[in-house]
């Protein structure tokens, strides 16, 4: 009988901290539940700016992830979400860039093509963009080019090809940059979108997304 209780409390302990850490994340989206008729991850809407689509879910080693792949397209995958950043303020997400669109730079209406961008949406106007580019300047938090009526800062969290073919995980206060870019207390994330584009420049570029979660603090 004290061998079973002990069994029971630490199966008890593990069980707890399991859902504790559950608790501690709240995932957008790991890639596992499979695509639907057109191939699109399910919960998730394709919308298409420029040229066709071209992406899949596929198996990286343990992972299931979105593979982005663009020739002077541009295109994203995106679903609408309800984060109350007070709650969960840190964005985590997995990404490897395979191919730079060559010339790229943000900066640039001419040029502003990125490997890889996740866009987080709060309000019809406010928006928070983080992305990989090819020349901008890691680190550099600026705004973007928007359209009329719309603002969208952005964040340059990787840039050029030191990190090129590698699997890299990002963290972001999403909580702290909003109030640093808007001055205010921020809204609840409302959507979120993964995109690639490389028609500005008239090039091609290739990235994957794996394991999009809000985290705890």
């Amino acid at each position: 009988m004290i061998r079973f209780q002990t069994r029971f409390f630490v199966v008890s302990v593990i069980l707890v901290a399991t859902l504790a850490w559950a608790d501690d994340r709240l995932v957008i989206a790991d890639f596992s539940q499979g695509v639907d008729a057109r191939g699109i991850p399910q919960s998730w809407q394709l919308k298409e700016k420029s040229g066709k689509a071209d992406f899949s879910v596929v198996k990286d080693g343990d992972l299931n992830v979105l593979q982005l792949r663009s020739a002077d397209t541009s295109f994203s995958i995106q679903k609408e979400v309800k984060v109350n950043l007070k709650q969960y303020p840190v964005v985590s997400w997995k990404w490897k860039v395979t191919k730079l669109p060559k010339g790229g730079d943000f900066r640039k209406m001419k040029t502003d093509d990125q490997a890889a961008q996740l866009f987080l949406a709060f309000t019809k106007t406010k928006s928070i963009v983080y992305i990989w580019d090819t020349t901008a300047p890691e680190g550099l938090m600026s705004e973007a080019i928007a359209p009329p009526l719309m603002t969208i800062k952005l964040v340059v969290v990787r840039s050029g090809p030191a990190e090129l073919g590698k699997w890299v995980t990002e963290t972001r206060n999403v909580y702290e940059d909003y109030k640093k870019f808007y001055g205010e207390e921020p809204p609840a994330v409302k959507a979120m979108r993964l995109q690639i584009n490389s028609q500005h420049t008239g090039t091609s570029a290739e990235s994957y997304f794996a394991d999009v979660m809000y985290l705890k603090q």
